[in-house]
Formats: C-alpha cells, sequence, structure tokens
C-alpha cells in the first residue's frame, strides 16, 4: 500500500514538473506583466491544490519508509525529497512571491525557467528511484 502511494505520488510529481519546466514558466514570459500578474494569482493558488498534497504525502511516505526499513535506498529518497522541499521554499516561494509583488519580474521568470532543472532532475531521478525499488521488490 505505501509503495502504491509513493509511485502515485513520485508519478504525479514528476508529470507535473515537466509540464511546470517545458510549458507553465516558458509561458510566463508571453504576458505583459500586467496579465502576469493577474494570471499568477490564480496560477499559484490552483497549483498549489495539486502540489501541496503530493509533496507532503510524498514526505510523509519517506519519513515512514525510514522508519520502517532505514537502508541506502530509503535515505537515498529521503535527501532528494528534502532537497526537493529546501529547494522549494528557498529559491522558487521567494520568486514567486517576486511576481506577486511585482518585483524584478523579468529576472524572477528567468530564474525560475534556469533554476527549476533543478527540481525537475530531482523529481525525475526520484520517480527512477522508485521504479528501481519497486522492479527490485518483485
Amino acid at each position: 500500500m505505501l509503495e502504491t502511494i509513493r509511485l502515485i505520488c513520485d508519478s504525479g510529481l514528476l508529470v507535473l514538473i515537466w509540464i511546470v519546466q517545458l510549458i507553465i514558466y516558458p509561458s510566463f514570459s508571453y504576458y505583459k506583466h500586467e496579465d502576469l500578474h493577474k494570471w499568477h494569482t490564480i496560477y499559484t493558488k490552483r497549483i498549489a491544490i495539486v502540489v501541496i498534497p503530493l509533496m507532503t504525502t510524498q514526505l510523509v511516505v519517506s519519513l515512514i519508509q525510514i522508519y520502517l526499513d532505514l537502508s541506502y535506498l530509503s535515505l537515498l529518497y529521503l535527501v532528494m525529497v528534502l532537497l526537493a522541499w529546501i529547494s522549494t521554499f528557498l529559491i522558487f516561494v521567494p520568486l514567486h512571491d517576486n511576481i506577486s509583488k511585482k518585483k524584478a519580474i523579468e529576472q524572477s521568470i528567468k530564474k525560475l525557467k534556469l533554476h527549476n532543472w533543478l527540481r525537475t532532475i530531482l523529481w525525475s531521478f526520484i520517480f527512477i528511484l522508485t521504479c528501481y525499488i519497486e522492479t527490485t521488490l518483485l
């Protein structure tokens, strides 16, 4: 059951982060600043409905798995999940705040597109690790 929840969360975050990286963040450059501000307010509320439950569940699952089975793979998984959380709150929340406050919009968009590769790679590796663990358990 825990493995299924983990696979669902990891799959969801993988698909989501690639959509954000390839479609959503690049689209920000096509908006006039006032239009972006209006859309960004709607976007951040709506994306949070998807992201917060997935990220929170992923973190809880990683902590439960560390508790149940402390291993190199479960520790690696937890570290990658924590890096995704840390980067989200230290890098991406402030950049989104800039856009919300109409500060340094162009720079924030450029940084979102560039730095989001970190989370894209992290969540891709997290998904690959989950698939590896699932196939070795069979």
